[in-house]
């Protein structure tokens, strides 16, 4: 009689060592289909050269005359005599910038009406002080005459 069957042993190790070619074929495969490849490349034709970007910074400008336009109308249109020198809070719902003007004088120059403040303002860009006048034009507008940075 002849013996047909193995022993485990010996059949572990040969699939054992199979699988682990087997593996490492795939690997190897896979890896250079990759490397073969087209389209993934940086220099390759298929880059959309109309697309551009830009900085936040640009946007800038914009949000600071709104976030003033939104101070001065604030400033303006207080009633000195039922703030008594209460902080005022502002906020500019186009740019999400918020504040608290803390002091308004109103001063007179002749037929000029000027109010001079100072404000906090709370943006992306932090957190600063400023301060400025708003003056009465003769047309009956209120202009933002001076508005710099408190350091």
């Amino acid at each position: 009689m002849q013996e047909i069957t193995k022993r485990a042993s010996e059949t572990r190790g040969r699939i054992a060592r199979g699988t682990l070619k087997l593996v490492t074929v795939a690997f190897v495969c896979a890896s250079l289909c990759g490397c073969m490849g087209s389209g993934f490349g940086l220099m390759d034709s298929g880059v959309d050269s109309n697309v551009t970007t830009q900085s936040t910074g640009a946007k800038k400008n914009s949000d600071t005359a709104s976030d003033e336009a939104t101070i001065r109308n604030a400033v303006s249109s207080a009633d000195l005599g039922k703030l008594k020198g209460d902080p005022l809070p502002w906020a500019n719902t186009d740019t999400g910038s918020a504040g608290v003007v803390s002091a308004i004088s109103q001063t007179q120059a002749g037929e000029l009406t000027c109010r001079d403040f100072t404000t906090t303002s709370h943006s992306f860009n932090g957190i600063a002080k400023y301060r400025g006048t708003t003056c009465l034009t003769p047309a009956g507008d209120w202009k933002l005459v001076n508005f710099e940075k408190v350091i």
